[in-house]
């Protein structure tokens, strides 16, 4: 197969929101922190929504990003976690994945802190073929041909291959 249309990760996002900033937030950037091994970033509201007292600017949660070896770890570890098992629906139209863990504990070494609570976190992998700075790049812009896009069939198959992961249907 041509190397420039074989899909690899592109990079894996594990985000916890807590939805309020405060003491909730420290721990919860705690737990990433212990899981991950990297240290995590806060993330900021965009909008505001007076229902749930959300401003602007406030801090709501906060995500770790892994690229290359540390991507892949992370991601089997994870996996291993669901049981090698996704539901279809966990790969989007662009053929990226995302799933929940419910609870941190459940990573290998990690025990249970009542100071810290439980705690569950999203996991995100986005999945390219290479040459898609062409779409990123300052100078010379162009877009991807949809021939050369990820289908969500070529993601489960490239998931079943590297991960051994079972697609549920």
């Amino acid at each position: 197969m041509n190397p420039m249309r074989q899909p690899r990760i592109e990079k894996v996002t594990i985000n916890i929101g807590v939805g309020e900033a405060g003491e909730r937030l420290v721990k919860a950037q705690k737990v990433l922190e212990m899981v991950t091994g990297r240290n995590s970033v806060q993330t900021i509201s965009k909008t505001i929504n007076r229902d749930l007292g959300i401003r602007k600017g406030m801090p709501l949660g906060c995500k770790v990003t892994l690229r290359g070896e540390e991507a892949v770890g992370f991601l089997t570890k994870a996996l291993e976690i669901r049981e090698n098992r996704l539901p279809a629906y966990s790969f989007d139209p662009e053929g990226n994945v995302s799933f929940g863990i419910s609870d941190y504990t459940d990573f290998e070494g990690m025990k249970y802190d009542p100071e810290i609570g439980i705690f569950g976190m999203d996991v995100n992998v986005v999945l390219k073929r290479p040459g898609y700075r062409v779409t990123q790049r300052r100078l010379l812009k162009r877009k991807i041909p949809q021939s050369h896009r990820l289908t969500p069939e070529e993601a489960k198959e490239f998931m079943k291959e590297n991960f051994g992961l079972e697609v549920l249907e």
